[in-house]
């Protein structure tokens, strides 16, 4: 995670801040119904005509005239619908789009980031002129923490809510598996084809990588730490909230689970000096760009001399993952892969 402030700082003051320790860290401080389509349930090409409505994790009934046709949402969560086909409705973005090249974002996945409008590329970006201005119909976000709009900044949250409705998805706490379920229905309300092969493909990568990853944890019972960098701490991140971890854990990964965790339950953070606290033989390490990657911490004699990092058992962790089959079944693979090579050493 991210910062030496204590867990009283809000989430969104620990993304300010800059640092970040999965998503555990970006929470500490600081189940849902099922969406239902109206009657038309379709969107571009293939929506009915009348009302639409769609229940989020809010437990909250958005009801619209018709469907979406103008959507913005955080720049994940779009790469997730458009995982599932919804594509030409996203008209705007907001959150980590673009990179310092002008790449995408790895958060973006397959979203075509120079046919969206940019309405903010980090935290507390959110140009409410630019939102007003993309005359959104919907506004779609992850969400959390209960009640809280990710990467909507609280100081204009009442004008943007205002705009537009919004539709927020849980997105911790919740095995992965669930979650992407979620993001097909919302898909599907909003006019996907969950039949089309893209989709299907994508889901039968999915429950590959997912056998793999069973089948390689059964063969390599090796002890795996999710952990995040930061110039002042070593974050440990507890698999019991993360979705991607809960569910990696429900597959056999013997993932190490922090015994003095933060107020919110998310991650232990641990002085440098005390970094080698859990000996793991694997690390799954945060690779967001707002946190330090292998090449950075090389410096800190504290990493160098952790057993995994000794053996070159690093593996990278999409701590925010893309909830979707396709999204989500290369970091599966990945993971299944790490632990396939890995030895004992700790």
């Amino acid at each position: 995670m991210s910062t030496t402030r204590s867990v009283s700082l809000s989430r969104r003051g620990i993304l300010a801040a800059g640092g970040a320790v999965g998503i555990g860290a970006l929470l500490a401080a600081c189940g849902g119904d099922k969406g239902s389509a109206g009657a038309n349930g379709g969107a571009k090409g293939g929506a009915r005509s009348g009302p639409w409505s769609f229940t989020d994790d809010r437990k909250r009934k958005v009801s619209l005239k018709s469907t979406p046709q103008r959507i913005v949402a955080f720049t994940g969560t779009a790469a997730a619908l458009h995982d599932f086909g919804i594509d030409d409705q996203i008209v705007g973005v907001f959150g980590p789009t673009k990179l310092k090249d002008g790449k995408p974002d790895p958060q973006a996945g397959d979203l075509d980031v120079d046919k969206v409008t940019i309405i903010g590329n980090k935290y507390d970006q959110f140009s409410v002129e630019k939102y007003a201005g993309l005359r959104p119909d919907l506004l779609v976000t992850n969400m959390y923490e209960p009640g809280q709009l990710w990467f909507v900044p609280e100081a204009s949250k009442d004008k943007i809510t205002t705009l537009a409705e919004q539709v927020a998805i849980t997105s911790s706490r919740t095995p992965l598996v669930k979650i992407i379920e979620r993001y097909a229905e919302l898909a599907e309300a909003l006019g996907a084809d969950l039949g089309a092969k893209k989709v299907t493909d994508a889901k039968a990568r999915f429950e590959k990588a997912s056998e793999r990853l069973r089948q390689a944890a059964k063969a390599h019972p090796v002890k795996v730490l999710a952990c995040s960098g930061s110039a002042d701490l070593f974050y440990a991140s507890n698999p019991g909230i993360n979705a991607d971890l809960m569910y990696y854990k429900s597959l056999g990964v013997d993932l190490i689970v922090p015994d003095h965790l933060d107020k919110a339950g998310y991650f232990e953070s641990l002085s440098w000096e005390n970094a080698d606290k859990y000996q793991a033989d694997v690390l799954l390490l945060d690779n967001r760009t707002a946190t330090l990657q292998p090449k950075d911490l090389a410096a800190k004699p504290s990493w160098a001399k952790l057993p995994a990092v000794k053996a070159d058992q690093i593996t990278p962790w999409s701590s925010e993952p893309r909830f979707s089959y396709a999204g989500s079944a290369p970091l599966i693979e990945a993971l299944a892969e790490a632990i396939e090579k890995a030895r004992k050493v700790s």
